[in-house]
């Protein structure tokens, strides 16, 4: 079994409510995780409310599509040396252009838990995409051990450029030796990138200070 899915693009068009966003911040933002699977979505957003929280936000795994539902943490509060900002973190499941039940199995699922899995993962990166309407910045995971130029990482762009919704590119992962985040920064040259690593912390205050300057 297997889903695809095509995300359709709209014109961008300023709401009154981005309209009165120009003269005074919002003072809670509700930031959306967006990004492939796997890119680190869950373990930055655990990392942020583990660091001001000291709750997690979900569960972590290396099989595909862990996250199949929105997970909500609200009322963040964050200290930044820019000033301080209160956010909700939605973490989204993991965008896919086609979800394939045979992928799990590789995980030593059996083919029915596959096809379950599979079929909830769907739905899940549906309801991210509906989300779209309910956040007001996003941060767009992506690892930087892998080539950034995929469909999914472009189409994200593309929508949230076209919605135009305020977004922060993050390059994950750069703990790694085979770490290029300098690839994601020439990718996507347009736009904020920020380095860090959600799993070690390594420029989380980084991170923080983009937030409030960019996304506030």
């Amino acid at each position: 079994m297997s889903g695809g899915l095509v995300f359709q693009k709209i014109k961008g068009m300023f709401s009154l409510g981005r309209i009165l966003g120009v003269f005074k911040k919002k003072k809670t933002i509700s930031l959306g995780f967006y990004g492939a699977v796997n890119a680190g979505k869950t373990t930055l957003a655990n990392r942020i409310s583990m660091d001001w929280l000291g709750e997690e936000v979900g569960v972590v795994s290396e099989i595909p599509h862990e996250t199949r539902d929105i997970q909500k943490v609200e009322n963040v509060k964050v200290d930044t040396e820019a000033g301080s900002l209160n956010m909700n973190i939605i973490d989204m499941p993991g965008i896919a252009t086609q979800v394939d039940f045979k992928e799990f199995e590789k995980f030593g699922l059996t083919e029915e838990e596959s096809k379950n899995r599979a079929k909830e993962a769907t739905k899940g990166v549906i309801e991210a995409i509906k989300w779209l309407n309910n956040v007001d910045a996003v941060l767009v995971v992506m690892d930087s051990t892998r080539d950034p130029y995929t469909q999914v990482n472009i189409t994200i762009i593309g929508n949230l450029e076209a919605r135009d919704i305020p977004m922060i590119v993050i390059a994950n992962k750069i703990d790694s030796e085979d770490a290029s985040p300098e690839s994601i920064e020439n990718a996507f040259p347009q736009h904020v990138v920020v380095q860090v690593s959600a799993s070690t912390g390594d420029n989380m205050d980084d991170l923080y200070t983009a937030i409030h300057k960019h996304l506030t």
